[in-house]
């Protein structure tokens, strides 16, 4: 057995502890947290405690400006998930084959000292960076999710390229602004007008409808969704727009050309505010709604009077979501639908403007969190959206490196969640890796581990939240005792930190509360007991620097409607070149037809879209959520149904050149001819075949900085 120096037989060792606040005097009836879950909303909590000390519902702060007292349904019931039976309470050795489910119970500190034992071996026998620390968004907290990387940069493990879920969205955006920041959010309730494009709030993002609604009741506001099927926000809207996956740049140059046509256009502020808005209308005097109508499957003439009303309303708020983001033209379909607002000037006036993540306002000081000083050059970052090629070998995926050899995972459960599930599935088979899984549920990567940790939930945990979406930071304190032995991140991360003789950083030292306090008062924002006492700290910038009045965040300080892919600043740019197909991108906004065409072998193109009762793979294990999603579907027109063979209720096949899938098809009248949806990523085992939905998507990364596109997907559909 390999062991460090630190780490010798019969060392002291002290009994496992939760490194948070004790508790010592009785909870209150009502107690204040965040919601860990989903960046964008991260909703401002009212936690009922139950007489016997018990957390009873969740509500939302009535006196939270962006929160407004509302929450989704399924955090509200989170009592349910954190008393489940299933809960994991105690750490698990595997004892038969990996993927059997057959594990024995050890003690924390056995199992720790053999996460250090393999760790060390794998380190021995091909170098530090064939060790892979693997983490995502499971929690938004700050100091829970984020510690992983002061543990990979202490030990020069292998980095992670985070590219599930932000960056086409992201690098969209921020190629017009210059910053990833926009109007307040709560502006929404001062609109006259709010074009909610390419997200479903009614499922992802309730606090978005809240004030959407609001200025509905209130103003008269009118709400306009652009979707690829008739969602439930679509139902609630006063204009729905729905068109093929991938087309949106098409609607946006076809909206503006009528803007720039029929003199809607705010000439004075494109002017003064942007680069080249002469260069723009002559670039798009074809792009007509009959030519964005043959690309969209819309009618011209519902293009038409769309534009027309967003030329003539001046307070617009745009809501511009991740999902349309999600395709291999993204990047570029967010850029253009930014772009409207600098054309209609609409960012001048309160409840105006193009709002999709206010990351950039948030400047917090996460150097005792992470140890970027500690990060040692030339290590590797690891595509995470590419852990099936990684873990089967594909030496441009494991670039040029060693191969990985050991891995904790924490916060995300990629034997679900990622792309090419076949291959990610056939990597976690090898028996020559050691993975420690730390997980609340035996998830499905889980049931592949080696060794199975316990982990903690949020109300059993102190941490720190930020909210893409709105402006508040808030801290979520621990409420709770866990169940059984489960434990935090920070306290598994500090155990093998210094198993690994790697603890000589203070931040290894310090409880998740020291943490926070820490970096509350680098950055400037006073002390964790000042943020406790007021509950959340709103840094929402003031309306001349939230509208980009005083100039926008390039250095000339215009939108930018001209982009060059290769060199413009990204807020997740991976180190080296662009990727993808990126030379090809167009520099004005403009439809770029890169996504993943249907053709004659694959008629169909999928969108693996949200379930309002699920996020992503978690809240799958409630059974009432189960009960309100009913299965695995796809949904089909009439005619697609007819084009397939299938009917409604049918058992079907849906799959393409990375595998196949088993479900049933559910005929609607929701998308686009040639679309279908799959509501919510369901565990493997709740399809047929045991195979599930990402069995179907790709990992190729999206131009020109990366990412996947979970929802451009071509597939052929055949009854079982």
């Amino acid at each position: 057995m390999l062991l460090c120096p630190a780490f010798q037989p019969g060392w002291p060792r002290r009994a496992p502890t939760i490194q948070s606040r004790p508790m010592t005097k009785p909870l209150p009836a009502k107690a204040v947290s965040a919601c860990p879950h989903d960046c964008p909303s991260t909703c401002a909590l009212d936690v009922e405690i139950l007489p016997d000390g018990r957390i009873g519902r969740l509500r939302g702060a009535p006196d939270n400006a962006y929160t407004a007292g509302v929450v989704c349904a399924k955090v509200a019931r989170y009592a349910e998930r954190l008393y489940h039976p299933d809960r994991l309470t105690r750490p698990l050795r595997r004892v038969g084959a990996k993927g059997e489910g057959r594990f024995e119970e050890i003690s924390w500190d056995a199992a720790l000292d053999l996460v250090a034992e393999r760790f060390l071996a794998a380190e021995a026998e091909c170098g530090a960076e064939s060790v892979w620390p693997y983490h995502y968004a499971g929690t938004m907290g700050l100091v829970q999710r984020d510690s992983i990387h002061r543990f990979r940069h202490a030990k020069g493990y292998s980095r992670q390229f985070d590219s599930f879920c932000t960056n086409m969205a992201w690098t969209g955006y921020v190629a017009g602004t210059g910053r990833l920041a926009g109007p307040d959010p709560r502006e929404m309730a001062h609109a006259d007008q709010i074009v909610i494009w390419g997200t479903n709030p009614v499922a992802t993002q309730v606090n978005v409808m809240t004030h959407a609604v609001a200025a509905r009741k209130i103003r008269g506001a009118r709400i306009v969704v652009v979707d690829v099927y008739r969602t439930e926000t679509m139902r609630q809207a006063d204009v729905g727009l729905v068109i093929q996956p991938g087309s949106d740049a098409a609607l946006a140059c076809a909206i503006m050309h009528v803007l720039f046509r029929d003199g809607l256009a705010d000439r004075d502020y494109l002017d003064k505010y942007t680069d080249c808005p002469a260069e723009l209308d002559a670039h798009l005097s074809t792009r007509t709604p009959e030519w964005a109508a043959a690309i969209t499957g819309l009618d011209a003439g519902a293009i038409e009077a769309v534009a027309r009303q967003i030329g003539t309303v001046k307070r617009t708020y745009f809501r511009l979501g991740y999902g349309f983001t999600r395709s291999r033209n993204g990047a570029v379909s967010m850029h253009a639908a930014t772009s409207i607002a600098a054309v209609t000037g609409c960012w001048q006036y309160e409840g105006g403007g193009a709002f999709h993540n206010n990351g950039a306002i948030y400047e917090l000081d996460k150097t005792m969190i992470e140890a970027p000083e500690l990060r040692r050059p030339g290590i590797r970052a690891l595509d995470q959206s590419q852990i099936g090629r990684i873990l089967t070998g594909d030496a441009a995926a494991l670039n040029g490196g060693p191969p990985v050899k050991a891995m904790l995972i924490q916060n995300t459960n990629p034997v679900s969640v990622c792309p090419e599930q076949a291959l990610v599935k056939r990597g976690f088979c090898r028996e020559d890796l050691f993975v420690c899984v730390h997980e609340q549920f035996m998830t499905e990567t889980a049931r592949m581990a080696d060794l199975v940790l316990p982990a903690t939930q949020f109300l059993e945990h102190d941490d720190i939240y930020k909210g893409g979406g709105h402006q508040y930071l808030l801290f979520g304190p621990k409420l709770t005792e866990a169940p059984g032995e489960a434990r935090e991140n920070l306290f598994v991360l500090n155990e093998l930190a210094r198993r690994l003789g790697a603890a000589d950083h203070p931040g290894f030292h310090m409880t998740a509360r020291e943490h926070v306090d820490w970096m509350l008062r680098n950055s400037g924002y006073g002390t964790l007991a000042e943020l406790e006492a007021g509950r959340w700290k709103d840094l929402q910038p003031d309306f001349r620097t939230a509208h980009y009045l005083d100039g926008f965040g390039h250095r000339d300080g215009r939108y930018h409607f001209r982009v060059d892919w290769g060199r413009d600043p990204a807020p997740n740019k991976p180190e080296g070149e662009p990727m993808g197909p990126w030379r090809s991108m167009p520099s004005l906004p403009d439809y770029w037809p890169s996504v993943e065409a249907a053709d004659a072998e694959h008629p169909f193109r999928l969108v693996t879209a949200p379930a309002r009762s699920f996020l992503n793979s978690s809240f799958t294990e409630s059974e009432i959520g189960r009960r309100k999603e009913g299965r695995p579907e796809v949904w089909l027109t009439v005619a697609d149904a007819a084009r397939a063979g299938v009917s409604d209720g049918d058992r079907v096949r849906m799959g393409n050149r990375r595998g196949t899938v088993t479900l049933h098809a559910r005929v609607v009248d929701g998308p686009t001819p040639g679309t279908v949806i799959s509501e919510g990523i369901w565990p493997n085992d709740a399809f047929e075949d045991g195979q599930g939905i990402n069995t179907l998507t790709g990992a190729d990364p999206v131009a020109p900085y990366g990412g996947a596109a979970y929802h451009d997907t071509a597939v052929w559909i055949r009854p079982a």
